[in-house]
């Protein structure tokens, strides 16, 4: 008989170690850590971070955790805004089968509990994948088409578990306690896609990181809790959050064949749903670059699920909708030959010409032959002339990876201002080598704010 799919997972997710990780996984789990590291500095010049700030460091005064590229927090309080960091300026990872963001959950518990206690590299590294696994292993068994139409959001309801698997991977759980966890972790679970549209959809990341956090930490006190959170008949989380969902992919070739390989990275900050369309532009650009005074039309074509949630902000307001805009990131693409954090700029998105060009000469389609994250682009030129280009696997995806050197310079240049410039080449050294390190505490030194130069009066 089948092993109950809470249960399965817990007693994977407690007995993963570094050693049973495949090179490859191996590998990609380091360079989610660099991606999401590189992701959080940036997040420093996020709109709401702010205010996150404020509330992280409302949540306790103690001061024995640290912020990426800021200072120290309370373990609570670094949780949430490591995790909010991480996707404050969109363009942190998402596992696409499941539409879920992974690191912003998984990987700052995982830091502070691994530096809290003086942690490995090796242990780091296992937790890494124990979480990751956890939560996509989840997603797919939800059903993700009939999760997602009862408006589920995934990093909100999944994070807990993936968090709750992390943590208790570090503090050495059995499969009973990691099962508890995962009853605490889903008493926890939570977000919907009403939320859309405004930065709350990144609060439900940062959130389930620290949902996961506690629900490890009062487990690990023994607390009660049900240990077949799952398939609980009455109130479980395939019955409640699906229609019944698929539970046999919970444990299909659990720990042969890793899900967590498929969760991909974004080389540009915009929409998950965008990078096809990303993609298929700067490749088109690569051919040869259309000089926009030239365009008559950009037509730009999605799938459904894209064209709903991206394709009706031509009149975008402020950087969250000009990060979620299909109109405006086409029209900086095309003008600038460039998508990094400073298209997102306000004197950018609110430039004139800029604005007339997302309003007027892009059009974006629905296409029903484009699935998911694809995406087909073509100009029309004055002169009558047409080009096109098509991504099918976007840059990032699995089909389609980053290389390690795209992703560290991605670090290099958001690094820029917020950590010492001579600890960006240690930083990228220790996580390449992160199985050898002993402690994760020398990491997280360096990923401190630089000390701030004060001018003599």
């Amino acid at each position: 008989m089948p092993q109950e799919p809470t249960q399965a997972l817990a007693e994977f997710a407690a007995g993963l170690r570094h050693d049973d990780l495949p090179g490859k996984v191996r590998e990609h789990c380091k360079l989610l850590l660099l991606d999401a590291l590189a992701c959080a500095l940036a997040g420093h010049q996020g709109e709401e971070t702010h205010q996150v700030e404020a509330l992280a460091a409302a949540l306790a005064q103690s001061q024995e955790s640290s912020v990426i590229g800021g200072d120290r927090l309370s373990l609570a309080g670094a949780t949430l805004l490591n995790g909010y960091l991480m996707t404050a300026v969109t363009m942190c990872d998402v596992h696409r089968p499941t539409m879920t963001h992974i690191t912003p959950e998984v990987i700052p518990p995982t830091l502070l509990i691994a530096e809290r206690d003086g942690l490995s590299g090796a242990d780091v590294l296992a937790a890494i994948a124990a979480g990751s696994e956890v939560i996509t292993r989840i997603g797919i068994s939800l059903d993700p088409a009939a999760f997602r139409a009862k408006g589920w959001h995934g990093p909100g309801v999944l994070g807990p578990f993936g968090a709750a698997a992390a943590v208790g991977r570090l503090l050495r759980f059995d499969g009973e306690c990691m099962a508890r966890a995962f009853g605490l972790a889903g008493s926890q679970a939570a977000g919907t896609f009403a939320a859309w549209g405004t930065p709350t959809v990144k609060f439900h990341q940062c959130r389930g990181g620290l949902s996961g956090l506690l629900a490890a930490l009062l487990a690990g006190q023994g607390f009660v809790a049900t240990k077949e959170f799952l398939t609980a008949p009455d109130g479980g989380l395939y019955r409640s959050y699906s229609d019944g969902g698929k539970p046999e992919l919970a444990t299909a070739e659990l720990g042969k064949r890793f899900e967590l390989e498929q969760i991909a990275l974004r080389l540009w900050p915009s929409a998950s749903l965008l990078q096809g369309m990303n993609t298929a532009l700067f490749d088109l650009i690569a051919q040869e670059p259309p000089a926009p005074a030239r365009v008559r039309k950009l037509i730009v074509s999605l799938s459904k699920p894209a064209f709903a949630m991206h394709g009706a902000l031509a009149h975008y307001q402020g950087k969250f909708e000009a990060l979620i805009s299909a109109h405006y990131t086409a029209a900086a693409i095309l003008y600038d030959r460039a998508l990094t954090l400073a298209q997102f700029e306000s004197e950018r998105y609110n430039d004139p010409a800029l604005r007339r060009a997302a309003a007027e000469q892009v059009e974006v389609r629905h296409d029903p032959a484009l699935n998911g994250v694809e995406a087909a682009v073509e100009v029309e030129l004055s002169d009558g002339a047409r080009r096109s280009a098509r991504s099918i696997h976007p840059r990032g995806s699995f089909e389609n990876p980053l290389s390690r050197g795209e992703i560290e310079e991605k670090l290099r240049t958001y690094a820029k201002s917020r950590i010492a410039d001579a600890a960006v080449e240690e930083v990228i050294g220790m996580v390449a080598a992160l199985e050898t390190l002993p402690s994760v505490r020398p990491l997280m030194d360096l990923l401190r704010a630089a000390p701030r130069r004060v001018r003599a009066a």
